[in-house]
């Protein structure tokens, strides 16, 4: 009796992961449908920034802020095990927690993001803030900052893109409110964003293949 409950609980959850999945890719099937074109957009405002010496500054909160990261690491460092070239200018504002905790004691931390991209900032460069659900206080402090510096904003949002849609310059909305749908979106939106930069990069000559 109690191998035929664990057999059925064990099947329950494995219908669960299997509608998980299912959403995530019905999802994505919707981005591809509706905005390969946008990220094609964006990839080109960052082309031509970083082809005219600017750079990329990214930022989000929990695991956005690690999205961030991950995208900055990528461009710094390698994106695709077969492509070796020179790294490319990409910041994510939440690498340094000294600063960042000075921020919150001494400010707060709703200026963080704000201030960092004030410091690090410059016309010409490309603010990349990623949101699920657009309402994050300080990243939207972030995107304004950028505008009135004369950066390119571009927002990586989710649900209805909440405030944070209207300050940015150019916007990719996924159309979920699952919190770990948009995520699971916005890194394959990312990485496919990257690649079309690292491929931009190179066939422009602006970087070169080590």
């Amino acid at each position: 009796m109690a191998d035929a409950q664990g057999k059925a609980g064990a099947d329950d959850r494995a219908q669960t992961v299997r509608a998980l999945f299912r959403r995530s890719i019905e999802l994505k099937e919707k981005l591809i449908a509706d905005h390969a074109e946008k990220v094609v957009a964006m990839a080109d405002i960052c082309l031509d920034s970083l082809c005219k010496g600017g750079k990329l500054l990214l930022c989000g909160n929990g695991g956005s802020a690690a999205d961030a990261q991950h995208l900055a690491a990528e461009m710094l460092v390698r994106l695709r095990p077969d492509v070796n070239r020179e790294a490319v200018p990409a910041i994510a504002l939440t690498l340094d927690p000294t600063a960042m905790t000075a921020c919150g004691n001494d400010y707060s931390f709703e200026h963080y993001f704000e201030r960092m991209t004030r410091a690090l900032g410059r016309p010409g460069d490309v603010l990349i803030a990623i949101t699920t659900s657009g309402r994050s206080p300080n990243v939207i402090k972030a995107i304004q900052a950028a505008r009135q510096i004369g950066m390119t904003t571009l927002g990586l949002l989710g649900s209805s893109g909440g405030p944070a849609l209207a300050e940015c310059d150019l916007a990719l909305v996924v159309p979920s409110s699952e919190t770990g749908r948009i995520q699971e979106s916005h890194l394959a939106i990312g990485h496919a964003l990257m690649e079309l930069i690292e491929d931009g990069l190179i066939a422009r000559g602006a970087i070169k293949r080590c």
